[in-house]
């Protein structure tokens, strides 16, 4: 009974509200129904030109893929695949789509700022690097071990596709580029989704478990061309990953947590592909 009790309280722990780490300044949006229109307007257009279109996108994917005569695990979808023939040119392409990413979270981080929202008050500030660095290890762990289970498990299922992270050929720029890529995906997804989205919803009133849940089902969302288990999975790592900044308010955190996954997800892959029996 006693273990019971103590999972029991770790649940009502972890669902409680969370309370902001530091209290940015909120415009008075309720109050203030012209500026409230306007961070509305600007929360579509952010994500109908960023993660949400990926979104719809990934859902128009997954409904192509369902309906092919093949079961979805039989069929493969690869994330970083080569964008010319030529290796310079191929480099080149690579490259502007890890600006973009960057840009997208630049954008988000602006905005903030733009707006009143200091960097250092969602974690974005060079002052707990090392602690940061650390703490990201060990969130890398908890997600990524399981993680990398619950996909085998359901691609075995056939609730999702094969996932091949990288089919880039050898080459020397190969590490660098798939590294960069990493952290270009984990700097636009976590400034996007969690430090803007949540700060944003934060100051139109939501409460801080449903703007968790929000900003998780946007994550799992621009997954979805993966199958159902990239969308539960990345939900799942959505609702962890948010209530972690929800508490500590260190972004740093998430993305270098985020980037050393995807370092590992795709220079491993390019490397062991073909090596390992058990990798699709």
């Amino acid at each position: 009974m006693g273990s019971v009790a103590g999972v029991s309280n770790l649940l009502r722990s972890w669902l409680a509200p969370a309370r902001p780490a530091v209290t940015a300044p909120v415009p008075d949006l309720a109050g203030d129904p012209t500026q409230r229109r306007g961070y509305v307007v600007e929360l579509v257009v952010v994500f109908t030109v960023t993660l949400g279109l990926s979104g719809l996108r990934s859902l128009l994917s997954l409904l192509d893929s369902l309906l092919r005569p093949e079961p979805l695990n039989q069929q493969s979808v690869a994330i970083n695949v080569p964008q010319a023939e030529v290796s310079l040119l191929d480099l080149l392409g690579q490259l502007t789509s890890v600006l973009h990413l960057l840009a997208w979270g630049a954008l988000g981080a602006y905005l903030l700022w733009r707006s009143g929202t200091r960097l250092v008050e969602v974690g974005l500030d060079r002052t707990r690097i090392g602690r940061d660095l650390l703490g990201s290890a060990g969130l890398a762990a908890l997600i990524g071990i399981p993680g990398l289970v619950f996909y085998l498990v359901v691609w075995q299922l056939g609730f999702n596709l094969a996932v091949l992270p990288s089919t880039l050929d050898d080459s020397w720029w190969r590490a660098v580029v798939l590294s960069l890529s990493a952290f270009g995906n984990a700097w636009a997804e976590e400034v996007l989704v969690v430090g803007y989205l949540i700060t944003r919803l934060r100051q139109f009133g939501w409460q801080e478990n449903t703007s968790l849940l929000a900003a998780a089902v946007l994550r799992g969302s621009y997954h979805l061309y993966q199958g159902f288990g990239g969308f539960v999975g990345n939900v799942v790592m959505g609702l962890v990953f948010g209530r972690v900044w929800q508490r500590t308010n260190r972004l740093w955190v998430l993305v270098f947590a985020h980037t050393l996954l995807d370092v590992v997800a795709f220079v491993g892959y390019s490397l062991l592909r073909g090596v390992v029996s058990w990798l699709p």
